[in-house]
């Protein structure tokens, strides 16, 4: 009977997920907020604090995107993708390239100190430096 109980337990508790790293090259020396990362995702500011090009990278649909869209951007994925379809059809932006795993991002993020990138925080690794989490 404990252990229905704690199988049952365990299958009707909310699963918890990790909150998600903001990620940028071990050289980048910049402090960065949640007004300064939005602002960087959306189009808003092309470089970071110091000056230095800012080339944001998102991740495919999913969970990762959805925790950062929803907890950094406060906006949902459709909102964004109306967002971005506004300002592709005026002419006045792009959204951040899109690219399909974390480990991807990591890769790309490691090697270029000009891009940033989010990934779950249980992925991040010694190759890159986080400046947030949510």
């Amino acid at each position: 009977m404990k252990n229905l109980i704690l199988v049952t337990t365990l299958l009707l508790s909310p699963i918890v997920n990790a909150g998600v790293a903001i990620i940028v090259h071990p050289s980048n020396a910049n402090e960065l907020d949640k007004s300064t990362i939005t602002r960087i995702y959306t189009g808003k500011a092309k470089s970071f604090p110091n000056g230095d090009q800012a080339v944001p990278i998102n991740q495919g649909d999913g969970g990762t995107t959805d925790a950062f869209n929803k907890s950094v951007l406060n906006k949902s994925t459709s909102q964004l993708r109306a967002y971005w379809s506004k300002l592709i059809f005026t002419g006045k932006g792009a959204p951040p390239k899109v690219v399909e795993s974390e480990a991807e991002i990591l890769q790309l993020v490691s090697t270029n100190p000009n891009i940033i990138g989010y990934v779950d925080e249980g992925s991040v690794n010694d190759s890159v430096k986080v400046v947030a989490t949510f």
